[in-house]
């Protein structure tokens, strides 16, 4: 009567068109809700008297579980926590550290990390080896593409002019290397690589497509050449973004926030040294030259081999 009375409990079934729908019988709102009439609820014995339920039972408010959750058969106990001035990632490690020399578990009991921390050190671990993998690929292809080793270097050189800027957009604004700046950093190492290989393969067209003679002056009229492009590649990605950069704080831009302030970042450093390093890089230790030449030198090569 008591579980009919405060939770309510199945009576009967009624009938809407196709529709079943339970009768449940429970005692009014006014009644329940005061703990006062909570002890006034009257129950009938086997032989028909009445006795109020406060003259067999204490009725009195008291805290304790209003759910007990479960997960495999097992009890589950959660506790959360917000990160605020670090990241998650040194959070857990720190906790783990301090849970697992200061709390004594009962038999029986184990601790679990979830919730953000793990998704988050899960897909920072997916994305350096995906990322791995493709930097592989990519390595591969330049290879094919630029064949030989030099100007190959010359275009993964780049790589570090924008992680120059990257990384000291990080620090400005706290230091902290999330898994939003570590999606930026792959998305401005292809918009480097991008950047790199048109001011390479435009030297080796200057040289081996117009035949011109390998130099300063080449040097910095292919720079002068890709000057538009690599400015308006990174103007362009720069002000798509700048959005996102300037509500980096806001609910929601958890990623984007932090994935723009390092494209940024990496954008303005490697655009400057892309125009003014790489070209001073190539023209030291970059080799162009025309297929003629190459097809010169072998065959001369190869007559003072037989002469001697």
């Amino acid at each position: 009567m008591i579980r009919a009375a405060y939770q309510g409990d199945i009576v009967g079934q009624t009938y809407e068109g196709n529709q079943v729908f339970n009768v449940i019988t429970i005692l009014d709102a006014a009644s329940r809700d005061n703990i006062t009439k909570v002890g006034d609820l009257p129950l009938r014995s086997p032989g028909g008297a009445y006795v109020l339920l406060k003259q067999i039972a204490d009725v009195y408010e008291t805290s304790g579980r209003y759910q007990v959750l479960h997960e495999g058969a097992r009890r589950v106990q959660t506790v959360t926590a917000n990160v605020i001035g670090t990241d998650l990632i040194s959070f857990v490690q720190a906790a783990k550290a301090v849970i697992g020399s200061k709390v004594q578990l009962p038999a029986g009991t184990y601790i679990q990390f979830a919730g953000a921390a793990e998704a988050q050190s899960r897909s920072q671990r997916d994305l350096m080896v995906n990322s791995l993998i493709a930097a592989v690929g990519i390595v591969l292809l330049l290879s094919i593409v630029t064949r030989n080793w030099r100007n190959l270097l010359l275009v993964l050189a780049n790589l570090p002019f924008a992680l120059v800027g990257g990384v000291l957009a990080l620090f400005a604004t706290g230091g902290l290397l999330t898994l939003g700046g570590m999606v930026g950093f792959v998305t401005l190492f292809g918009i480097t690589l991008r950047n790199s290989i048109l001011m390479i393969a435009h030297y080796e067209h200057l040289v081996e497509v117009e035949g011109r003679q390998w130099g300063l002056a080449a040097a910095i009229e292919g720079a002068a050449d890709r000057l538009t492009p690599i400015l308006m590649t990174s103007i362009v990605t720069g002000l798509g973004i700048l959005p996102l950069a300037i509500g980096m704080n806001d609910p929601g831009r958890e990623i984007q926030g932090p994935m723009a302030i390092v494209i940024l970042g990496g954008l303005l450093t490697s655009m400057a040294l892309n125009l003014l390093v790489l070209p001073t890089l190539a023209l030291r230790y970059g080799r162009f030259e025309r297929p003629h030449d190459e097809f010169a030198r072998s065959t001369i090569s190869g007559e003072s081999k037989a002469a001697e």
